[in-house]
């Protein structure tokens, strides 16, 4: 059975007797009389999760692209930018500013780019701020916090926030506890 993503979590299914069917995987539903008669899970909706598992078609909410910032084939999201999950940023991250050395606390990862984001304090935007002059223009903006200054006490939230480009940050292995 042939599976083609149709994007949106529905997948095509192509049985071998030629008949096609639509598979909903978030809502585990297909349109192959089997399931819509007996309620149980089909064999298409079976097909289409091992095709997932086994990383052959995207799953629910990607599909196949080249990630902005590692430029590697991955899957990325169907919306906003190109960037696999080895190479995105989650919310409580360290990272290392490579300009500085300094320990980063990421905020958020946002889907604009270090072209699109305009940084009112220093009036240019973040592609354009001088410490990240040889970093890519199509990299994500990424918001971060510096834990060790200021009020220690002070909740992510509360702390004043940087935008970086992606590349400009190394991502570390420690964690952070709040």
């Amino acid at each position: 059975m042939a599976v083609t993503p149709l994007g949106g979590g529905r997948y095509a299914v192509a049985s071998h007797s030629g008949a096609r069917y639509l598979v909903n995987l978030p809502d585990g539903d297909c349109s192959c009389p089997d399931h819509e008669i007996r309620g149980e899970r089909c064999k298409h909706l079976r097909r289409v999760a091992i095709e997932v598992t086994d990383r052959r078609v995207p799953p629910p909410g990607r599909r196949r692209g080249e990630c902005t910032v590692c430029g590697l084939p991955s899957f990325v999201p169907e919306t906003g930018l190109p960037v696999c999950s080895d190479c995105r940023f989650e919310r409580g991250d360290l990272a290392t500013d490579k300009e500085t050395g300094d320990v980063v606390v990421v905020y958020r990862q946002t889907d604009e780019t270090a072209a699109e984001r305009y940084v009112g304090t220093a009036d240019c935007t973040v592609a354009e701020y001088p410490k990240n002059d040889g970093y890519p223009s199509t990299d994500p903006v990424v918001e971060v916090v510096y834990p060790f200054s200021g009020d220690r006490n002070a909740d992510i939230s509360e702390r004043p926030r940087y935008a970086f480009p992606r590349s400009r940050l190394a991502a570390r292995e420690e964690m952070l506890i709040e």
